[in-house]
């Protein structure tokens, strides 16, 4: 009789904690919708933004716009898909699924490239009058020392728009997303490792330990 009670026991507990389990996992997974449905909305927003900076510098060859339009209209563009990707950060680190959270991500380092070819245009035309500072890094970093070094890459870009503002266009790009525009851009690169700085196309950075690193090869 006491067996059979300890064997009843054992199954109400077994139930109850795979209830609590499928209960936890649908939660985690309404969780996640939730944050993809966000990341939708902005990206969504940030596209809208991205093809109306195309429209202004086609409005630029036909009006003669000036330079300082098209190089706000790039300035604001950055600063919004930079900021978005920090709250992309976040919710890949607490994201427990995060196959779609992946996605999310690589669409956007397809816009950070188009703001890079962007700002290339913008610069050649605008004879270099700002400054754009594109950081390529792996994301599906495996090995936990360059992982922790691109954490402190990341780390001292932030405090360097922090202090440039508007000086600086800001444009981390994950390099191994398999993007054609962007494996063409990097093309350009006598690159062997990641994490690098490019700084304006002219000159590229594979040591970084502080702010001034970059500052000194800035206009």
């Amino acid at each position: 009789m006491i067996f059979n009670n300890q064997k009843h026991v054992f199954w109400q507990a077994f139930l109850l904690a795979a209830v609590l389990f499928i209960f936890g996992f649908l939660l985690g997974y309404a969780f996640e919708s939730t944050n993809i449905d966000k990341i939708e909305n902005y990206y969504q927003n940030s596209e809208i933004s991205m093809m109306d900076i195309l429209a202004l510098n086609d409005m630029m060859n036909l009006n003669k716009s000036t330079c300082g339009e098209m190089i706000l209209a790039n300035i604001k563009f950055a600063d919004r898909i930079y900021n978005e990707a920090l709250i992309l950060e976040k919710y890949e680190s607490s994201g427990i699924l995060n196959r779609n959270l992946e996605l999310s991500h690589k669409k956007y380092d397809l816009l950070r490239t188009f703001l890079w070819i962007d700002s290339t245009k913008a610069y050649d035309k605008c004879n270099g009058n700002f400054n754009f500072v594109v950081y390529l890094y792996n994301y599906d970093q495996e090995d936990l020392t360059l992982k922790a070094e691109q954490r402190v890459w990341s780390n001292i870009l932030y405090d360097l728009k922090q202090k440039q503002g508007g000086n600086v266009v800001l444009i981390p790009i994950a390099v191994d997303s398999n993007l054609i525009s962007l494996n063409s851009m990097v093309e350009n690169f006598n690159i062997k490792q990641y994490p690098v700085v490019i700084i304006n196309n002219e000159q590229v950075i594979t040591e970084l330990s502080s702010v001034n690193d970059i500052e000194k090869y800035l206009k």
